[in-house]
């Protein structure tokens, strides 16, 4: 990469400065696809990272398959203080066009539920697809890079990296968010938005199991490993029809990782056991045939007869024959299965959080350009901002938009 490089004095030592069109910090999903937009320009783009290699949080996702994007996206998928921000990035570049990227690059994937896609043979490929975008004369990716002492300057920005004063006409924030820590999460780019006066939505884990309080996980500590399909709502009305898994700490599956992200602390969740189930119909029908049949068991035919067992157990059921049920009772039966109370203790927090809620604040930045609109030259794109999107590949479909606008402006 063409770089013009000076020697400059700074606190009474000489440094190498580099001059380059455009810093990218982070080398994730929006990070790697604003570099490539950018290089395609023409622009000298350097990207740094402070960990040993690009593309972690991807390689780890899917379960190692990475759910890349989605066949159904709108901007009804994110939680946003600003909808129509989310709407103008997706409008710039489309879930199809990351698909037409992906088969551009002979990537095999796959359709799963609600029309999540999956490479099928590994994330990898998704990180090489970015890499081989990304090779190009004038974009250089490093990496082992500890950024400081930010500073904005008349023409631009600069700042110190490894020794070296960087100098650039446009800065990219791409740091992510605080999932996974693990993977090198960290809250920079917060403090780059608070350092040039952005507001940042305060962060939460999202996409995240629950734990819960001590006699739910003891009474429910049997069921770890049991999945079943659910109806799980928050308290906002908020629903999602996926499977609930039950663990060891506490509750997971696709349907709690999604309400996790509207449910707030001391807030319980409704939990329909049975929607796909009559249960006054089933009751009734087997009460003729066999009235001297338990409800454990006969409700043992639509769930798992360990969760029938929990149940009853906790009293929120009363095992007896069924010829002893009523009209009323069996309504009663129905209405607690279809409105299963449980209050989560908490969450797993970061460590196993997919997403982090919360960001720098949307109002502050151009949702044609992903500028901020007080600081000429900065951007900010992908996890770092306060989009969040469900389960099903839309957090990445937001790093490929996000990263695609912002790579034709810098």
């Amino acid at each position: 990469m063409y770089v013009s490089v000076h020697p400059f004095c700074f606190s009474g030592r000489y440094l190498v400065v580099k001059y380059v069109d455009v810093v990218i910090i982070g080398a994730g999903a929006a990070g790697l696809m604003c570099a490539a937009e950018a290089g395609k320009r023409g622009r000298s783009v350097l990207v740094l990272d402070h960990a040993k290699k690009p593309g972690r949080k991807i390689l780890i996702s899917g379960g190692g398959k990475c759910n890349f994007t989605n066949y159904d996206v709108t901007a009804d998928n994110y939680l946003c203080k600003n909808t129509h921000f989310v709407k103008s990035a997706l409008a710039q570049y489309s879930n199809w066009d990351f698909i037409s990227l992906v088969s551009e690059h002979g990537i095999e994937f796959e359709e799963r539920s609600h029309g999540q896609l999956f490479c099928i043979e590994s994330a990898k490929q998704i990180v090489n697809l970015l890499l081989s975008e990304c090779n190009m004369p004038n974009i250089d990716l490093q990496f082992l890079s500890e950024v400081k002492d930010i500073a904005k300057t008349g023409d631009g920005f600069q700042l110190l990296c490894n020794g070296e004063l960087i100098r650039c006409g446009s800065l990219v924030v791409a740091t992510g968010g605080l999932s996974m820590p693990k993977l090198g999460a960290t809250p920079f780019g917060y403090r780059i938005a608070e350092q040039f006066g952005l507001p940042v939505v305060p962060t939460t884990a999202g996409l995240v199991p629950f734990t819960l309080h001590t006699k739910d996980k003891d009474d429910l500590s049997e069921l770890s490993g049991i999945a079943i399909p659910v109806e799980i709502t928050a308290n906002d009305g908020t629903v999602f029809k996926e499977a609930l898994l039950f663990t060891h700490r506490g509750l997971s599956g696709p349907s709690v990782l999604q309400i996790s992200s509207y449910w707030k602390a001391g807030q319980s969740l409704s939990v329909n056991l049975i929607p796909e189930i009559d249960i006054p119909e089933l009751l009734t029908s087997l009460r003729e045939k066999h009235p001297n049949q338990s409800l454990k068991n006969t409700l043992s035919r639509a769930l798992p007869k360990r969760l029938v067992e929990v149940l009853i157990s906790r009293e929120e059921l009363q095992d007896r024959p069924l010829k002893q049920l009523n009209p009323n009772d069996i309504l009663s039966i129905d209405a607690k299965l279809q409105n299963w109370k449980i209050a989560p203790n908490g969450t797993e927090g970061y460590r196993t959080a997919e997403v982090t809620l919360g960001g720098v604040d949307t109002d502050h930045i151009s949702s044609k350009t992903m500028e901020v609109k007080q600081v000429q030259g900065l951007y900010f794109i992908g996890e770092v901002l306060d989009v969040t999107g469900h389960l099903g590949g839309y957090n990445f479909q937001f790093c490929w938009s996000s990263g695609y606008v912002a790579g034709q402006h810098v």
